[in-house]
């Protein structure tokens, strides 16, 4: 393995503060039809990005090899796969910060990383990647001009809410719908149209994978159906429903396809310009989040992954679909299976807000797993929870604290493994099925005695997903799109 560090053109600076979340609209659009950046907006980068590149095992003579790329909420990375899942090369990229006035210009720091990743690829690897795919954050919503392929000012942002537009969301759409909250795709689309006087007779609206991968194959206003869930889509039915047909909005949705199906191959002077073959299929993405569980190869029922970052967030292949806004609760398809998650808002952060990460790792190693904690906690950062306890008003419960540290770090985490379990138990109460077996991601997956006390305290396998990356996933949907399956 080797790894090295690069500068592109134009950046300066191997260092990139974190990204803000927010913007204002642009004034002007960004990008024209063919790519190129228009410079009447006087785009500049204000700080540099960093490329990291590792190389693993060498192909075989004749193999084929997958790309996935992730654009995740403050960087990108990809992953080059072959056949078997062997990882033959991955890299990463912060996002530049390039800056339209003073405002963050995203569109612009996408297509610059989207483009620095083709080049982080080891040049001799380029000619025998036979598809790629790409994955991006959910809800992440771009309006385009379907004529000149202009973005329609700044792009919604994943976390980014719409209250304005709600009302009206929930008027038309059922009770209790995937769309029936702020952050929605449809709730973010449905506040642009009202909010924009412009011709919208060419309007198409793109999430942020489906815009990444149409720079690569050059057919506008495709989507997948995991990005398409949050704009009203119905996997079920494969359409969408009579009551988001009817609005006036509805010639702006982008046509739906599955994941990981081929769209077109790669466009040729991108394939010229940078080594890969004529034949390179670009395939339809998903969302981060389902390409990490992608990533974790639970292709069964019953098989679930559970993110233990700052939050807890859990992931379970079901036979049955569940929806149920009150608890955030949705299902993606996955083929002929329904991938149920649900996000509570215990995890990881709080345990920072008490204990550094020099004194978890100690107090843990001191931790007998196999023991019971009397402590009863409801470990949050502020008040309010969703899942599995619908309670916008229940607040933090950290108290008594023991003497012992030991104690108290082994009552907080048995805590959040009974929260776990509880939110597995509604996902089966409200109709999925029985969780067999748990898969873990995220830094507190790097925690061996946790993972003992939530097996105890779950009743089923637990253990360390051995691949968690996105990009990982992505890649799997590129060798779907080509092989026909994972």
């Amino acid at each position: 393995m080797f790894s090295y560090s690069l500068l592109c053109p134009p950046c300066f600076s191997p260092t990139l503060r974190s990204p803000s979340v927010h913007g204002v609209c642009w004034p002007k659009t960004l990008l024209s039809r063919n790519g190129s950046f228009n410079s009447a907006n006087k785009t500049k980068p204000r700080r540099g990005m960093t490329a990291c590149v590792s190389s693993g095992v060498n192909p075989e003579i004749g193999e084929r090899l997958y790309l996935g790329m992730d654009f995740g909420t403050s960087g990108a990375r990809f992953a080059l796969i072959d056949k078997q899942g062997n990882l033959h090369a991955e890299g990463k990229r912060e996002y530049p910060e390039y800056m339209s006035g003073d405002t963050r210009d995203w569109v612009s720091s996408w297509k610059v990383t989207l483009f620095s990743l083709l080049e982080d690829i080891p040049v001799h690897l380029r000619s025998l990647i036979a598809s790629m795919s790409v994955d991006g954050t959910s809800a992440t919503t771009m309006i385009i001009d379907s004529k000149s392929g202009d973005t329609l000012g700044r792009p919604f942002l994943y976390n980014e809410s719409c209250p304005d537009a709600l009302p009206v969301v929930k008027s038309i759409a059922p009770e209790n719908h995937t769309v029936c909250s702020g952050s929605s795709t449809l709730c973010k689309l449905v506040s642009w149209w009202n909010s924009n006087d412009t011709n919208k007779g060419s309007v198409v609206l793109m999430h942020q994978a489906d815009w990444l991968l149409w720079l690569l194959h050059g057919k506008l206003g495709i989507s997948d159906y995991n990005n398409a869930l949050k704009v009203g889509y119905d996997p079920e039915l494969e359409s969408y429903p009579s009551w988001l047909q009817s609005q006036p909005y509805s010639n702006a949705l982008p046509s739906v396809i599955a994941p990981g199906k081929p769209i077109g191959h790669l466009k040729e002077d991108i394939a010229q310009k940078h080594g890969f073959s004529n034949d390179c299929m670009v395939c339809t993405g998903t969302t981060d989040s389902i390409a990490a569980f992608l990533a974790a190869r639970a292709t069964q029922t019953g098989k679930a992954v559970t993110s233990l970052g700052s939050t807890l967030a859990i992931k379970l292949l079901s036979t049955r679909r569940i929806e149920d806004a009150r608890y955030g609760v949705y299902s993606h398809r996955l083929d002929d299976k329904w991938l149920v998650g649900g996000a509570s808002n215990t995890g990881g952060a709080v345990l920072r807000q008490i204990f550094t990460d020099e004194q978890l790792e100690k107090l843990s190693e001191q931790i007998d797993p196999s023991e019971a904690s009397p402590l009863d906690y409801y470990p949050l950062q502020t008040a309010g929870e969703r899942f599995p306890v619908a309670d916008p008003n229940m607040m933090p419960r950290l108290l008594p604290r023991p003497g012992s540290d030991v104690q108290y770090l082994h009552g907080i985490l048995e805590s959040i493994a009974r929260i776990e379990g509880k939110a597995y138990s509604l996902l089966k109460d409200l109709g999925a099925t029985p969780v067999e077996e748990v898969f873990t991601a995220g830094g507190g997956s790097k925690n061996e005695k946790w993972i003992k006390i939530r097996e105890r305290v779950l009743g089923v396998p637990v253990s360390r997903a051995i691949q968690t990356e996105a990009a990982y996933g992505a890649a799997l949907l590129a060798l779907k799109g080509v092989e026909g399956k994972i």
